[in-house]
């Protein structure tokens, strides 16, 4: 198998990001991808792995002498939304694009395992290339995975996210907390209909709402330590069928980010306790469904200190190796270091002179295809680390 520097490899994760992101696919309908990224793989004498629960595929390389299993992610899924950015290689299929960087994150995966594919005999230990899908809707990918074993026998996961906030030329991440938990409520307030000019012979849900509404934005100011970063945000409040009728149903939702259990946990509570007590104060009854989605992503210390260590080397001075502060977006990647030790790490991506400025999910989104290289670079230079580490390399 020939050997391939990063930098060789960097057309090919061109060329390989431009075909996924022209041809996209919703989370837990992979199909294509999946069947491209293996058909990669192979090219490399890379070992794939299947899963059984979905589109997900693992490549598996096996150094010539033992060590240390490190595991390297990447998602796949694209978002349900029409492309605008007027790229040449835009998305093909109607109302589905790569509007957060996952095509970009498959690419640096590929490019790693072609660049171990040519130095099997030097790797002491085993490399494992995850490409998920489904990160983008709940329940997410990695539980499946994680249920099927792919983290078994494994000393690490690394995982990376291109992102356009940062301009290129920057890394960073976190020890701790780095990115919030994403749990979602449907509330349902039911009164009593009735005409608009006789309210007190009706129960108004419309008002017991607004009330609700209200309340909850209490939580995070009354009931949560300030100390502990957290958000309740109402996203929805549907209601009514007309201008002179009191409404029966109201439905509200939102979305709750916290970074540790207890702030999750409280905050979920406390939206039970206020749902039940302000609709019985209005004389409505209420439904609530609260589901709990994806967990804090904490990152391990010890690998964030890896971190901290190998990029500065592995990037050179052209790239600035930064202390992120937390975020509230979520990632399922946080089942991943729940399970074992790991360390999540964001690529900066962001280029006004490549119109690489729209926000992430946006119709416009784009990102500058150089920081795929500082991506590879980064998941070689962890896997190095830890897989070295043993051989005292």
């Amino acid at each position: 198998m020939e050997t391939l520097t990063l930098e060789q490899l960097h057309p090919e994760m061109v060329k390989w990001r431009r075909h996924l992101h022209a041809h996209p696919e919703l989370s837990y309908q992979e199909k294509e991808t999946s069947a491209y990224v293996a058909a990669r793989l192979a090219e490399y004498g890379i070992e794939v792995k299947r899963s059984s629960s979905g589109y997900g595929l693992t490549g598996i390389l096996k150094g010539d002498k033992p060590g240390k299993t490190v595991v390297l992610r990447a998602d796949m899924d694209a978002l349900a939304i029409r492309e605008e950015s007027g790229a040449e290689y835009a998305s093909l299929n109607e109302g589905v694009m790569h509007a957060c960087g996952h095509d970009g994150h498959t690419a640096m995966l590929l490019a790693a395992a072609a660049y171990y594919s040519g130095r099997r005999e030097s790797i002491a230990g085993e490399v494992r290339f995850l490409f998920q899908p489904a990160e983008e809707i709940c329940p997410g990918g990695a539980l499946g995975l994680i249920a099927e074993g792919v983290l078994e026998g494994a000393d690490a996961v690394y995982g990376l996210h291109l992102w356009t906030p940062l301009p290129v030329g920057t890394v960073g991440s976190a020890p701790g907390p780095l990115m919030a938990s994403a749990d979602e409520f449907f509330i349902d307030l039911i009164g009593k209909g009735g005409h608009g000019g006789m309210p007190h012979k009706a129960v108004d849900s419309i008002v017991a709402g607004a009330a609700l509404v209200m309340q909850l934005q209490t939580i995070v100011s009354r009931s949560v330590d300030p100390l502990r970063p957290a958000v309740v945000s109402i996203g929805t409040f549907q209601s009514g069928t007309a201008q002179n009728v009191v409404a029966e149903r109201t439905r509200i939702t939102g979305t709750v980010r916290a970074f540790d259990e207890e702030t999750r946990l409280l905050i979920r509570r406390r939206i039970e306790e206020l749902t039940a007590a302000v609709a019985a104060a209005y004389g409505a009854e209420s439904h609530l469904d609260y589901l709990m989605g994806y967990p804090p992503l904490v990152n391990h210390e010890a690998e964030f200190n890896r971190f901290f260590r190998v990029a500065p080397q592995a990037l050179g001075n052209d790239v600035q190796v930064m202390l992120l502060e937390k975020l509230m977006p979520a990632e399922d990647f946080a089942y991943y270091v729940r399970e074992i030790p790991g360390c999540f790490i964001f690529v900066g991506a962001g280029n006004p002179g490549k119109n690489a400025v729209y926000p992430h999910h946006h119709s416009k989104f784009d990102f500058d295809e150089e920081a795929m290289l500082h991506g590879a670079r980064l998941l070689v230079a962890m896997a190095d680390s830890c897989l070295n580490e043993q051989t005292g390399v």
